[in-house]
């Protein structure tokens, strides 16, 4: 390696790592994340300068199509799109690493003469590469709709043909090793380890998808740093492996969220809009409320706790929302806003819509910060949020999501919640909280029902 790629390599990891620093808060996200997307760049001008690196001109070309179709399509996705793209593009990351793999099978012979490293880091790379492609591309359907979000499974068969496609392609990848040099094996293991990614992520629930977003990342960096590991490429490694670390370690902690393990999760069949689960909950009548009360609710609270869900980042209503808290503000009530770490479609996701709407970052809660603060709180604001505050998860132990630790809404004076309908949410059981006494609903579009409660807070 020359003296400029170490040089550029240096450079590249120093803002890699000062950029994702800045991605701890709100404030400093933006720039971080244009800062380690800098240092990106400079590891890639340092693969480049490499002596001998391949044909410019296909590398020329991969670029312009790369940029050609990923700049328009981040520039134009919805915030409520953010986690399918992030989704799929992942997955690209992890597909182009099993393309790699099999470049590498054929450049090299079937490995021959290769160090041992070299062809198990590839062919490590060619079963999780692909096992990330095709489970994203599942995991992406499965949130933009086209795909259902419940489970898909073949019942108790499942587990044993999952570990059928697992050995399969475990036993391809051996015979490599073993020195056979026939393409079919390559073949075969790109192909069962795709297999595995569909058979794995097809039985997953919509309520799960938050982790397996996170655990396919995982999956991703890890099978780029096995490539780095076999094509002698550092930044592919170190990137690969922050990746790998970072994802590994928000996986951990979203299933601790949802009270969950990885092994339970990736088993699947859990949420996804199925039938009302649950136990029965007296005669099942809800009370409505109108933008009028509801105002006149908030106007008169000492605090306000807003509790976000999917419901606003479908409707678009977070700058409505900011515009509310204002309104309240200058009429002396206090507003917080409580996060709950699986609560929309990918881990901080409410964070993020939160800070496009400009609300001050210190008063957004995490979970076990506010819990405490709603008993003394005069009225809770739910805005489309559902499994994160069902009571369920602490009283009734026969309810799929018993144990999973939520915000306490319930303990709130009053609470009024905006969604469209009783419709259950990604866990398909329906929400105690909706039939409690102290529970108002206001149906309707979260955007403008807040705007209806704007409206009537200004002539309070």
């Amino acid at each position: 390696m020359t003296t400029p790629t170490v040089a550029l390599y240096i450079v590249a990891f120093a803002l890699l790592i000062y950029g994702l620093m800045g991605l701890t808060g709100p404030r400093t996200a933006v720039r971080g994340n244009l800062i380690a997307a800098v240092g990106m760049g400079v590891a890639v001008l340092a693969a480049l300068i490499v002596p001998g690196v391949g044909n410019w001109a296909l590398i020329v070309l991969g670029v312009a199509l790369g940029t050609a179709i990923g700049v328009p399509a981040a520039q134009r996705v919805k915030m409520t799109a953010m986690p399918q793209m992030v989704a799929l593009f992942n997955g690209v990351g992890g597909g182009a690493v099993a393309l790699i793999a099999w470049v590498e099978f054929n450049s090299t012979a079937a490995f021959s003469g290769e160090p041992t490293y070299v062809m198990v880091a590839s062919l490590f790379g060619a079963i999780v590469g692909s096992v990330s492609f095709w489970g994203s591309l599942v995991a992406f359907g499965k949130l933009q709709g086209l795909i259902p979000g419940r489970p898909i499974s073949l019942g108790n068969s499942q587990q044993l043909l999952n570990a059928l496609v697992v050995l399969a392609a475990l036993a391809c990848a051996v015979a490599i090793g073993l020195g056979n040099d026939s393409e079919l094996l390559i073949i075969g293991t790109l192909v069962f380890a795709a297999a595995v990614g569909l058979l794995v992520v097809l039985p997953i629930g919509g309520a799960d998808m938050p982790v397996v977003i996170s655990l396919l990342n995982a999956l991703t960096g890890l099978s780029a740093a096995a490539a780095g590991l076999a094509l002698s490429n550092t930044a592919m490694i170190v990137a690969g492996m922050i990746v790998g670390a970072s994802g590994s370690i928000l996986t951990n902690l979203m299933a601790k969220a949802m009270n969950r393990s990885i092994p339970a999760i990736v088993a699947g069949g859990f949420g996804g809009g199925g039938a009302a689960a649950g136990r029965e909950i007296g005669e099942r009548t809800v009370r409505e409320t109108s933008a009028a009360d509801a105002a006149v609710q908030m106007a008169y609270a000492n605090q306000v706790i807003v509790v976000p869900g999917y419901g606003m980042a479908v409707a678009q209503a977070q700058h409505a929302v900011r515009d509310m808290a204002k309104l309240l503000e200058e009429k002396g009530v206090g507003v917080k806003y409580a996060i709950h770490p699986v609560a929309g479609r990918m881990p901080g996701h409410m964070n993020v819509l939160l800070a496009e709407a400009d609300v001050p970052y210190e008063q957004l809660k995490e979970m076990d910060e506010i819990n405490g603060e709603f008993a003394r709180t005069d009225l809770a604001l739910v805005i489309g949020a559902n499994d994160v505050t069902n009571p369920a998860a602490r009283t009734d132990s026969s309810s799929p999501i018993h144990g999973m630790p939520i915000l306490n809404v319930d303990q709130s004076k009053s609470v009024i919640v905006l969604k469209r309908s009783m419709n259950p949410g990604f866990a398909g059981i329906e929400n105690e909280l909706y039939y409690s006494p102290g529970t108002a609903m206001l149906f309707g579009d979260a955007k403008s029902s807040v705007e209806s409660v704007i409206e009537e807070l200004k002539v309070l």
